[in-house]
């Protein structure tokens, strides 16, 4: 499966996207032609506790798009489209001047003990990580993390999915910039107590155990707590 990630960001940190604008954002994304599902990423609406707040409160909107192949992504990124016009501010504007990326990556699932949520579950939460790169050797690097991490993301307390993404070369159309982070991750709960909960348990020392362990790369890590929003494609 293919994931086109969109990120909205405010350099001055001031911007927010009201749940109007977050309306009209699936009401549009949910008419893409192949898409097969949608999930919109906003900030939280409080602080919680999590290892790595240094790393600031994220973008102020995000996207994520699944589709079942290239083809069917590159075509969604033509000129003129749906998500052209949103990477240009046209469709909202509140979305008009910030700074918006894309990427394009493959979709690798590992499973989880549990992956429904419970009944009510009303504010899910997925924890969006990027490493911008780059590793001294790519191969290596996917290896490790790829045979290691996911067998100790699963411990995380009621955990309801795992998805690492790794690089693919893709052609669009698309007015936003270009990114190409060698690897995402996404690690989602039923809420953000739910995730502040897991990375306080001791699971984390696990994480950083492996780490440490990691081929070398340079360019670091981000992590963002948003709250998610699932979104079906129009029958």
């Amino acid at each position: 499966m293919i994931s086109l990630f969109m990120t909205f960001s405010d350099p001055a940190g001031e911007r927010r996207i009201g749940p109007s604008e977050i309306a009209a954002v699936a009401q549009l994304v949910g008419s893409i032609p192949d898409m097969t599902e949608a999930l919109l990423f906003t900030p939280l609406e409080q602080s919680i506790d999590h290892p790595y707040k240094t790393d600031g409160s994220g973008p102020v909107f995000a996207f994520q798009l699944r589709f079942p192949d290239l083809f069917a992504c590159e075509a969604a990124m033509d000129r003129g489209g749906i998500l052209a016009n949103l990477a240009a501010g046209a469709e909202l504007p509140s979305l008009a001047g910030l700074d918006v990326t894309h990427q394009v990556m493959l979709t690798r699932a590992f499973p989880v003990d549990v992956a429904e949520h419970p009944a009510g579950t009303t504010t899910p939460c997925s924890y969006l990580v990027h490493y911008p790169g780059p590793a001294e050797d790519m191969n290596a690097w996917n290896l490790h993390y790829l045979e290691h991490h996911p067998s100790i993301m699963r411990t995380f307390p009621n955990v309801r999915q795992i998805e690492i993404y790794t690089r693919i070369d893709w052609v669009d159309r698309l007015p936003s910039q270009r990114v190409e982070h060698m690897q995402r991750n996404k690690l989602v709960f039923d809420s953000p107590q739910a995730l502040a909960h897991a990375l306080g348990s001791d699971v984390i020392k696990r994480m950083r155990a492996d780490f440490v362990k990691f081929p070398p790369f340079a360019g670091g890590n981000k992590h963002f707590p948003m709250l998610t929003r699932v979104v079906r494609p129009k029958p």
